[in-house]
């Protein structure tokens, strides 16, 4: 007698399910890899060779111009006195003997006669006094008393002359008025500056350099000067250092740097700011890039090096100097090698860059396909 035997029926729904599990794992591969594809590829960026070269190292700082040594005049009252007559006003061009102010001259002119007379009375008394020593009436002391107050007689008298001299103030320069603070009828004395004149065809310009670069400057070193407050401005010319202060200034903590001006495209005017970039140093066969390519790591900086497939590699480098938006590269790079600039601080390392107008590797395969 045969016997039926049963098995038991492994559900169909299983096999199902398994086809499934198999489905979406292979999908999350692919969104992996896709997200993993999108991460590494930075589209846009832009790069540049790394260039060998003179590099020319400088510093920048803002210049004013003034009135050179010599050529500045700070004029006030002889003594106290008040103003009849303001001749001139700011920015009139003067020239030299011209009569600017005009002081009150009663009180001045009899101070000249009152020294007048006095000298004339110590003048008398000394021959008084020589003839009284040459009969051997009087001591010879006597006489020499007589000379010494004939003597300041005579200096007083000579003080005198010169303030009646001053009660016109007149230009001793030829140039314009910078500053006029006479009033007419007000009351003035020595301590206060009435007028100031500078000849503005021979200036110079003054720079503010911290102490550690001024430090670095010297005598005869370049000077590019650019219109406004920035290295972008117009270029006006070059200009030469010829004196660097020995102090630094207690009210802006800087170093007074003076530079002259040779050709320029245009005059310079007085109080007019620029901006210098004074030239440090000149550095032959040096490895240059633009300061964008850096990217800040730690104390120092790193570049992104593009190799042969287009992968970025993260490289640190040593930096010189800078000057204009390039900088000087001492360490860390070779000529001919490839960096990125534009869109460095994105970047990661091993990414690969697409540069712009250009397609990512893996969008160039599908549209083959």
């Amino acid at each position: 007698m045969s016997q039926l035997m049963l098995y038991p029926r492994r559900p169909a729904h299983s096999a199902v399910v398994v086809v499934l599990l198999l489905v979406v794992a292979s999908c999350a591969k692919e969104s992996d890899g896709a997200a993993t594809a999108e991460v590494s590829a930075v589209v846009g960026a832009r790069t540049e060779l790394v260039v060998e070269g003179d590099f020319t190292e400088t510093v920048g700082a803002i210049g004013v111009v003034e009135p050179r040594i010599g050529h500045r005049a700070v004029l006030s009252a002889p003594i106290a006195t008040r103003v009849t007559a303001v001749a001139v006003s700011a920015g009139e061009r003067v020239v030299r003997g011209q009569v600017l102010v005009e002081f009150e001259k009663l009180t001045i002119d009899a101070d000249a006669r009152s020294a007048e007379a006095a000298a004339l009375a110590a003048q008398q008394a000394f021959d008084r006094a020589e003839r009284m020593v040459t009969y051997g009436i009087a001591a010879r002391r006597e006489q020499e008393q007589a000379a010494a107050a004939l003597a300041q007689a005579k200096a007083a008298l000579a003080t005198a002359r010169r303030t009646a001299d001053l009660t016109s103030l007149r230009a001793p320069i030829s140039g314009v008025v910078t500053q006029m603070n006479a009033t007419l009828g007000a009351s003035v004395d020595p301590s206060q500056a009435l007028v100031e004149i500078a000849d503005p065809s021979v200036v110079d310009v003054v720079l503010a350099l911290s102490a550690h670069d001024a430090a670095r400057v010297h005598v005869g070193a370049k000077v590019m000067l650019h219109a406004g407050s920035a290295s972008g401005g117009e270029v006006l010319g070059e200009a030469t250092v010829v004196d660097i202060a020995g102090v630094v200034d207690a009210q802006t903590h800087s170093v007074a740097v003076r530079a002259r001006a040779g050709q320029t495209s245009r005059g310079l005017r007085i109080g007019e700011t620029f901006y210098a970039n004074v030239v440090l140093a000149v550095r032959p066969h040096a490895l240059m890039v633009p300061a964008e390519a850096l990217v800040p790591e730690g104390d120092g900086y790193k570049v992104f090096v593009v190799d042969a497939s287009g992968m970025a590699v993260a490289r640190d480098v040593t930096v010189g100097g800078r000057h204009d938006g390039t900088v000087e590269v001492t360490r860390g790079l070779t000529a001919g090698e490839r960096v990125v600039t534009y869109g460095a601080y994105g970047v990661t390392d091993s990414a690969t860059i697409v540069l712009p107008g250009t397609k990512p590797v893996a969008d160039s395969a599908k549209g083959g396909a």
